[in-house]
């Protein structure tokens, strides 16, 4: 049996894909599930899954190629199977792949978070971390693959810089943004930008494929969804006792956060006000069962906001680790597929840098995101008497096509009453 691999499909707007690295080659055996390359969209590394088993007969696109969505990548048969079609000119390059991708007009995704529908192809993928096409590098084993940041690979692109000379000073010897400035400067002067007239000097970059994707998301999050937006301030004084006396039973590395609390109060509350665990697509509103929560992650190469999955059945011990463990495998590039497409809702928060409010701009093709600031302490009028008390502010920005600001009103009021009264949150 023939399998065909094809240039997988990672949300509604991609269009193309670039072949990062081949983990099989020609000749090699292939077990159904087994990683067999690894390619890059404007959202995430993605590695690709066999999703039949027999011999890796032929690679029909190179390291650095891109490919078009649901052009053909690969072969995979058995070895008495006639592949000549594939291999001799008889089926269409897959840089010219019959599949017509999606216009450049389709919805655009940011990172995280559009559901799609792949094209049908036997591969399964498995998210890493994201970033622009790879600078120009001597081919390497997977032994000694250069690791290097998406923003520092797209610089050394922009700037011709070799990246194999360079001494890496991130995580594990990894290459980031200010490892390749240092090398651009001690380039030769042909090399180098023109030099400034004064001490202050500008540099222009395409900017990297997920700070584009961003941009093309948010744009279009702005202009077609009609925001409405509602602003809470809650008493934070019980649910941080409560936390403080939870952690005091769990160990040091399970502790559970303010941005946990959150987390499950919105999921629980998702589930009495279903309406805002919705996606709209194509003028059709769908409602989930379960609640699969993001949450926003800052990396260095842009945001991403992957989903803690069916959040509303865990505890808040278990979204506590559940978070802790998507920051890290965000961080080191081994998120998984329905974490980045699957979201259902979204909660950001700034709380760690001091904001006091803040106001998010929604993900589509979610209805409703909820913006965290930061707990401060403020003086509050309780049975007549002025008294400190520890507060929050929040922020919902909900899709007026799906929802109204009475419904909105109900469901930011549940999750404040779920916060000012903590045991609920494990009941």
């Amino acid at each position: 049996m023939i399998s065909e691999v094809v240039m997988p499909q990672m949300g509604a707007d991609m269009i193309e894909g670039t072949i990062v690295k081949w983990l099989k080659h020609d000749g090699d055996a292939v077990t159904r599930g087994e990683i067999i390359a690894e390619i890059e969209t404007d959202k995430a590394n993605v590695e690709i899954e066999a999703f039949e088993g027999g011999t890796f007969r032929a690679t029909l696109a190179a390291e650095g190629d891109t490919i078009p969505v649901g052009g053909v990548i690969a072969i995979i048969a058995a070895p008495e199977d006639d592949i000549s079609k594939y291999t001799s000119g008889g089926s269409p390059s897959p840089n010219r792949a019959e599949a017509s991708p999606p216009t450049a007009d389709a919805p655009a995704a940011t990172p995280p978070v559009t559901p799609a529908t792949p094209s049908p192809a036997p591969a399964i993928p498995t998210a890493r971390s994201s970033g622009p096409p790879p600078a120009p590098e001597p081919p390497a084993s997977s032994a000694t693959r250069i690791r290097i940041s998406p923003v520092a690979r797209n610089l050394a692109h922009e700037r011709n810089v070799n990246i194999a000379g360079i001494h890496g000073s991130g995580p594990d010897g990894r290459i980031i943004r200010s490892d390749v400035e240092a090398a651009i400067a001690g380039t030769p002067p042909a090399q180098q930008p023109a030099p400034a007239t004064s001490d202050q000097r500008s540099a222009t970059a395409r900017p990297s494929k997920m700070r584009q994707a961003i941009a093309r998301r948010m744009s279009q999050s702005k202009r077609e969804a009609p925001h409405y937006y509602l602003l809470a301030d809650i008493d934070m004084t019980d649910a941080l006792e409560f936390r403080r006396q939870l952690n005091t039973t769990l160990a040091e590395g399970e502790h559970v956060s303010i941005n946990d609390l959150i987390v499950r109060a919105s999921a629980l509350a998702l589930q009495r006000h279903r309406e805002f665990n919705a996606t709209l697509a194509d003028d059709r509103t769908t409602v989930h069962d379960a609640q699969n929560v993001c949450i926003a992650i800052a990396m260095e190469e842009g945001l991403i906001a992957p989903a803690i999955l069916d959040a509303g059945a865990k505890t808040l011990v278990q979204i506590a680790a559940d978070a802790r463990d998507l920051a890290n495998r965000a961080k080191t590039g081994a998120l998984r597929p329905r974490e980045i497409t699957d979201g259902t809702f979204t909660v950001t928060n700034l709380g760690a840098y001091g904001i006091e409010t803040l106001i998010g701009i929604i993900q589509p093709p979610q209805t409703a995101i909820l913006g965290v600031g930061t707990v401060s302490s403020q003086p509050t009028v309780r049975d007549d008497a002025v008294v400190i008390r520890q507060r929050l502010k929040v922020a919902l920005s909900a899709d007026h096509r799906t929802t109204d600001g009475a419904q909105g009103a109900q469901f930011l009021s549940e999750i404040k009453r779920l916060l000012e009264q903590p045991l609920l949150l494990v009941l």
